[in-house]
């Protein structure tokens, strides 16, 4: 077996009396989806947060691509191929489609955010953010503003913005909130496919969604991995049953 592209081992953090991630260890492997669910207050925030580099663990590891990369911080740990999209959108809505594509690629070469008018002429950062755009079908509204997009084209921007860094792997935070069921049904399409892009772990509380795509499922409850396991081992799961699923599962 390859070693995972993404590892934590031990994550804990702690806020005053409140434990928020307690142990945390799990991976993501080449080509896989790994879903990670629980109920709210269970600690998925704060755990992407520490492996983004956006939190810092009180005690523990993130490693990316072998790397030990808990001490860098988020922006670096981007450069280095963890590609994040957001519960709530981060797009710049003033700027175009095209503009915030090239913003990715920009930021994944390090360079600051004043140079936008500059970026969008040079041809390679162009040629990234177009090539990107293409992946996810829209090309065509490359001149939209951000602000005039549907909440699913929004949804689709974001992953454009994060293919630009050539991931290693994504991390995506409720890809399906917001989307109506026929939104979730195109959005999970386009998710199953994109795992031959980079692995992912995603973070969602559609059931629907995550079962139709997870290879692996680890369940977060009051801070703490309770299962890890395919969608069948975590279906009958009776812990998992009577902590977040529910005998109806």
């Amino acid at each position: 077996m390859t070693d995972p592209v993404l590892r934590t081992r031990g994550l804990h953090k702690s806020f005053g009396a409140l434990v928020a991630t307690d142990d945390v260890t799990l991976d993501v492997r080449a080509g896989e989806i790994h879903a990670v669910i629980g109920p709210n207050g269970a600690g998925k925030s704060t755990l992407i947060a520490q492996i983004c580099g956006t939190l810092a663990p009180d005690r523990g590891t993130v490693t990316l691509d072998g790397e030990d990369v808990t001490a860098l911080p988020a922006r670096d740990r981007a450069r280095k191929g963890l590609a994040r999209t957001f519960q709530v959108s981060a797009l710049a809505m003033e700027d175009t489609v095209l503009q915030n594509a090239v913003l990715g690629a920009l930021g994944a070469r390090g360079r600051p955010w004043s140079f936008l008018r500059a970026a969008t002429r040079d041809r390679n950062l162009r040629d990234t953010a177009e090539a990107a755009l293409h992946r996810v079908g829209l090309i065509d509204h490359a001149a939209t503003h951000a602000a005039e997009l549907s909440h699913g084209q929004r949804r689709q921007l974001e992953v454009a913005i994060a293919l630009t860094l050539a991931p290693k792997v994504f991390l995506m935070d409720e890809p399906m909130a917001g989307l109506g069921a026929d939104g979730s049904k195109q959005m999970t399409s386009f998710l199953d496919g994109l795992r031959t892009e980079a692995p992912i772990l995603l973070v969602e509380h559609d059931m629907d969604a995550v079962f139709a795509l997870a290879d692996r499922i680890s369940v977060l409850v009051s801070g703490r991995v309770i299962a890890t396991g395919t969608t069948a081992e975590i279906r009958s799961n009776r812990d998992v049953r009577t902590a977040y699923l529910g005998e109806d599962a």
